[in-house]
């Protein structure tokens, strides 16, 4: 979601923008009208509007994906937690994208309540981006207010988000709502090609997984005097479990929703451990700092999980199996046999995930088509939480049991920065932090 948790070869949110802009398509609807504006009585108008709730690098990247894409698309409003936020994404929107940008500054929305606002609005799709602990409030309401939605991963931060989400696909199901969920992978033209040799036996039946997101870490953005302590967390919502779900949910489930795809199921029991070795200060909130996880799925296959934030370290975001017949470099897009040799690779193109799912999405929709991966989002995004609930216990897990847990994060529909946060600092200035052994999950 933001710019410095993107690997290396992933441009930043500025950098994408001065080099999108070039290529924006500009041919015109051939087909159907859209089926958005039929459902929505918007009349013959083939132009999709959009609105941008959550403004920062990965929602401007996002709505600026979405700008590329083939049609008359117009993005309509901005809404962010913060006013500079909100601003600063509208001015570039619009510098780079000129006359799709129709964003006075009546629609520029700032504040907690801020989706509420921007979800009036007259559009037929909203983009979902701000902190993962707000996205199954945000995306309820935007089924409610009958929009389609392209929601960035994770989709909540834990078990009961995770069931509030599955309820609301139902329900854009129901109501012929498309639901988009921003793990990319699943629309690179490597990984689709990858995954489809894997499934046809390429290398036999798949009998493990390793899966990796290690890398130094994030930004912290310093308290400021006046601060309130909801506005501290949500500035620094990175570090907040009920706001992040911790790393493993907020990055490492693009590795995880990988082998799901894969195996086209869901890990039914889990143990890890992890923990806080470098990131110990008061500005790193609750999180850890390393996790390491064994899922294991229903027919007994294991994936082993890796995702730490400590520099200086060994540095991998892949995914990797073994079959009976050889091994794969999923993310490098390259079989080898029994003995080593590469027998196929993709090569070096075929990736670009971020804009490719856009177009997909669009496309499908100009075809009269809904897509949704509401429930794919849903459970990959609850395998991380899965793995995180596995580390902090300490205690080894069933699918049913993490599911199905009453503990939850405490997020609430907070409408203003003056609401008590779920967790608060202790008189020194530190939060509480998971153990292992004691820590209560389920």
């Amino acid at each position: 979601m933001i710019d410095s948790t993107t690997p290396r070869n992933e441009p930043s949110r500025r950098q994408f923008i001065k080099s999108s802009s070039a290529v924006v398509a500009t041919g015109a609807l051939a087909g159907s009208l859209l089926s958005a504006r039929q459902a929505h009585a918007a009349g013959a108008n083939d132009e999709i509007r959009i609105v941008l709730i959550g403004a920062g690098g990965r929602g401007t990247g996002a709505a600026a994906h979405a700008m590329n894409t083939s049609g008359p698309v117009k993005l309509v409003a901005v809404a962010d937690a913060f006013a500079d936020v909100a601003e600063r994404s509208a001015s570039e929107l619009k510098s780079h994208y000129k006359d799709k940008v129709d964003v006075p500054p009546e629609r520029v929305f700032a504040g907690l309540d801020a989706y509420r606002k921007a979800l009036a609005v007259d559009c037929d799709m909203v983009i979902l981006a701000g902190p993962p602990g707000f996205r199954p409030i945000h995306f309820d309401a935007a089924i409610k207010a009958g929009k389609h939605v392209f929601m960035e991963k994770p989709v909540a931060t834990d078990a009961a988000g995770v069931r509030q989400v599955l309820a609301a696909t139902e329900e854009a199901k129901k109501k012929n709502l498309a639901v988009a969920v921003g793990l990319q992978r699943r629309h690179e033209k490597r990984y689709i090609e990858t995954i489809k040799r894997l499934q046809d036996g390429a290398i036999g039946d798949i009998v493990g997984a390793r899966v990796y997101w290690n890398g130094a870490g994030v930004w912290t953005r310093p308290r400021r005097p006046g601060q309130s302590e909801m506005e501290y967390q949500v500035r620094n919502w990175y570090y907040f479990n009920w706001l992040c779900g911790d790393h493993i949910v907020e990055q490492h489930i693009h590795n995880l929703d990988v082998i799901n795809w894969l195996k086209n199921a869901y890990p039914v029991r889990a143990n890890g451990m992890g923990g806080r070795q470098v990131r110990t200060g008061k500005d790193h909130g609750e999180i850890f700092d390393h996790h390491y996880v064994e899922f294991e799925y229903a027919d007994g296959m294991p994936m082993a999980s890796q995702c730490r934030h400590i520099p200086g370290c060994f540095d991998r975001v892949n995914e990797y199996c073994q079959g009976t017949k050889g091994r794969a470099d999923i993310g490098g897009a390259t079989l080898f046999d029994a003995q080593g040799k590469k027998i196929w690779s993709y090569g070096r193109s075929g990736g670009n995930g971020h804009q490719e799912e856009h177009h997909d999405l669009f496309a499908q929709l100009r075809r009269g088509e809904i897509p949704n991966e509401g429930e794919y989002g849903a459970l990959s995004t609850m395998t991380a939480i899965m793995g995180r609930m596995c580390t902090y216990s300490g205690k080894e897990l069933t699918w049913d049991q993490c599911l199905n847990s009453k503990v939850d994060l405490g997020v609430k529909d907070f409408l203003s920065f003056s609401d008590e946060p779920p967790v608060k600092p202790d008189a020194n200035g530190n939060y509480k932090i998971a153990m292992p052994g004691s820590t209560q999950v389920v």
